[in-house]
């Protein structure tokens, strides 16, 4: 039985995967903002009031986990908001920065006394993170913050190797969820890639892009 901690799991994406770890036999922690009804009809450890972007939420990420063990660390927690050239929104754009970018390393930061030599951290990002992908333009805040997490899942993989700990960054695809309008592939077929993803990636993959049905996507 594996220890796995997903972060941002009151919905969409972070559920299902709650939901599937669970469902295989995995000692599933769930963290959100608030809970739901959904989450608690898993009957699964939830830790809620973990705001990822403050001080004050990874504090009680830490006082509730301790140093307990995890094999995986799996980060969810995203948002995203729409920003063209002529409607730019500094806030807006620098709240995708803390939450999508800063928020994984923070996690990452503040739980490596969890992690330990054969554990993976597995950071959801996007496509739209992806420079040499980018064929529409647009989404400014999206695009940015996404690449700068990318870079900094580099930048963990090769600091947290020596350790032996994985780092992989990982996109689900365009999911049917509240983020696209319900428009994408059913949230239980992303949640299952992304777990083989998971299960079948090791330290010999660690900082690597990749869409969660396999393909290697370019930075």
């Amino acid at each position: 039985m594996k220890t796995i901690l997903v972060v941002g799991a009151s919905q969409g994406i972070g559920l299902e995967l709650c939901r599937q770890f669970s469902s295989r036999g995995d000692r599933v922690i769930a963290t959100c903002r608030r809970r739901t009804p959904a989450l608690d009809a898993l009957a699964l450890e939830v830790i809620d009031g973990v705001e990822v972007a403050d001080d004050a939420g990874i504090a009680a990420l830490v006082s509730a986990l301790g140093a307990r063990p995890l094999d995986v660390l799996v980060h969810v927690a995203g948002i995203l908001t729409r920003e063209g050239l002529d409607t730019l929104d500094v806030d807006r754009i620098r709240a995708q920065f803390e939450v999508n970018a800063l928020a994984p390393l923070r996690v990452v930061q503040a739980l490596l006394p969890c992690l330990r030599a054969g554990s993976k951290v597995a950071i959801l990002t996007s496509r739209m993170g992806s420079i040499a992908d980018n064929g529409s333009g647009g989404y400014y805040g999206y695009r940015m913050s996404k690449a700068a997490v990318n870079a900094a899942g580099v930048s963990l993989a090769r600091d947290l190797q020596p350790r032996g700990i994985a780092v992989f960054l990982l996109h689900p695809g365009m999911v049917a969820t509240g983020m696209t309008g319900g428009r994408g592939i059913p949230v239980e077929e992303a949640a299952a890639n992304l777990l083989a993803r998971i299960d079948n990636q090791d330290i010999g993959q660690t900082g690597t892009f990749h869409h969660a049905n396999g393909e290697v996507l370019p930075w």
